[in-house]
């Protein structure tokens, strides 16, 4: 059932409150702390450092992106991002963000499905592929290979924070992979929080020669699952424009864009 523009606002605002403002650290050694006008994570080593949610005005919105930046560059951060939603104000934020050193990825859509709807999809895996849970080191290793060959790049960052999560927080991922015989030729995860109505689908991805054959739908429904089990309501994408489509159909609706600002120290690689 396709989701109406006021419940679509209403999810919304659930959403920042319960994702963003209310934000918890996605690892062990993680610090989440609301600060001045933001909520922001700082994480030693190569976890993610950024911005989850800020409220600010046009009075305060360049003191505070200058009081984040000299924090994360005190901490000797190589970088940061401030996510930015395109709801969040002032108006100009994003230009704020470029005029003090940010640079723009390409923008997401943040989506929202029903994970009790999404878990009765009638679906199949495409002949030769099998499901398989990651659960230990091997398993986050195959996930890297899906990674650097849909996307083509390596993230060691993921990597660390796959694996923390694998060792530390089970009860909070549930990772799996799809597999054509011992090759890995699909995967994705799903991060769950206590206490929020959302959980975040992540890091969806297939190889090219195995796309079109519906293994990105098979994740979802395998993840919805999961998450309709465990009494969690929705499902949350920041979706590519390669994906906004697939989810649309599957029933998914849109809160809004969001966009990855990235700061980075002088000198980083």
């Amino acid at each position: 059932m396709t989701m109406n523009l006021d419940e679509l606002l209403k999810l919304r605002t659930r959403y920042d409150a319960e994702v963003r403002e209310g934000a918890q650290s996605d690892s062990a050694q993680a610090r989440v702390e609301r600060v001045g006008r933001v909520v922001r994570q700082s994480v030693p080593g190569l976890g993610w450092n950024g911005v989850f949610w800020s409220d600010l005005d046009e009075e305060s919105a360049d003191a505070e992106i200058a009081a984040q930046v000299a924090f994360f560059a005190g901490r000797g951060c190589p970088e940061f991002e401030w996510k930015l939603y395109d709801y969040d104000g002032p108006a100009d934020l994003g230009e704020r963000l470029r005029a003090a050193g940010f640079v723009p990825e390409p923008p997401e859509t943040l989506m929202v499905g029903r994970a009790a709807e999404l878990a009765r999809l009638p679906v199949e895996p495409p002949e030769g592929i099998t499901l398989r849970v990651v659960t230990d080191e091997a398993g986050v290793d195959l996930m890297m290979e899906v990674h650097a060959g849909a996307f083509g790049i390596e993230r060691p960052r993921i990597r660390e924070h796959l694996l923390d999560q694998v060792r530390n927080e089970p009860e909070n991922i549930a990772a799996v992979l799809a597999m054509a015989g011992d090759t890995p030729v699909s995967a994705a995860r799903m991060e769950m929080r206590p206490g929020t109505a959302f959980a975040g689908l992540w890091g969806g991805g297939t190889v090219p020669q195995w796309r079109g054959r519906g293994i990105y739908r098979l994740l979802v429904a395998h993840r919805a699952r999961i998450a309709a089990e465990r009494g969690i309501p929705y499902l949350q994408v920041d979706a590519s424009d390669d994906s906004r489509p697939i989810l649309e159909r599957l029933g998914f609706g849109v809160l809004g864009v969001t966009v990855p600002y990235m700061w980075t120290a002088a000198g980083a690689v």
